[in-house]
């Protein structure tokens, strides 16, 4: 393989690499607050990004994003679907659903795979269709045993394998678009922070500051892979990005 090939699955595996770690640091938090946590991951995730662009040197043309209304659209559909996702996830790992963040992430390179070949016309090889037929068992197998509908499962695979399609109706680059998803949803992250402290129910605002700080720094901890998969999704196809996923659950859950 020559070079720039190899690029976008090594982002790929290093990106979901990095995921496979994350179920450690929700593990820090058990019984959190599922919404405030989404909250400040956004907001927070807009200074993070900035501060990185400033160190960088990264100058922002904020007049073309403004005038490109097609990525700004596809950028506030990508950050619903990645929060949807990041909800069920950080659910999951904080209220003892392990077993339900496991059948996510093994589901969700299905749906990045499906929505490849179905949205994208991508080609599966001999050898790439037998290994997603043994996923497709192998999750199946899960599932019956899991006794029920996995709706948890299902909203974390579904919703991330959508944002992974939609990052490539993006023409904005990593940083940037990463950048877009998060302003455009900080305003409601904000009203809905403001909401809980007014209304007397925040947990974010009750806790011991180590607490406060796992809460603020889900963003960080967040943004590294969420930016190693962006740009390895613009590189290479959805279904080679799903093959390599499964890097994810083989960490998470050995």
């Amino acid at each position: 393989m020559k070079q720039s090939t190899l690029a976008g699955p090594l982002l790929a595996a290093s990106a979901f690499v990095l995921w496979g770690l994350t179920p450690l640091y929700y593990r820090l938090v058990p019984g959190a607050d599922v919404f405030e946590m989404l909250a400040q991951r956004l907001i927070w995730s807009v200074p993070t990004l900035l501060l990185v662009m400033l160190i960088i040197g990264r100058q922002i043309e904020w007049r073309t994003v403004l005038a490109d209304l097609r990525s700004l659209l596809f950028c506030l559909l990508a950050g619903l679907f990645m929060c949807l996702s990041w909800y069920c996830f950080i659910y999951a790992m904080t209220h003892g659903q392990v077993l339900a963040a496991s059948l996510g992430f093994f589901i969700n390179p299905l749906c990045s795979i499906a929505l490849g070949v179905l949205f994208l016309n991508e080609r599966l090889n001999r050898a790439q269709t037998a290994a997603v037929l043994l996923g497709i068992l192998g999750v199946g197998w899960q599932v019956w045993h899991y006794g029920e509908l996995p709706w948890l499962s299902l909203g974390m695979g579904v919703a991330f394998g959508f944002y992974g399609m939609i990052k490539k109706y993006i023409a904005f680059d990593s940083l940037m678009s990463l950048l877009v998803e998060a302003m455009l949803l900080t305003p409601f992250a904000l009203g809905y922070l403001f909401w809980r402290l007014y209304d007397g129910s925040s947990v974010f605002f009750e806790a011991s500051g180590n607490v406060q700080l796992l809460y603020i720094l889900s963003a960080p901890v967040t943004l590294l892979p969420v930016g190693l998969f962006t740009l390895a999704v613009r590189r290479t196809s959805l279904t080679i990005v799903g093959l390599i996923q499964y890097i994810e659950p083989r960490l998470s859950y050995p």
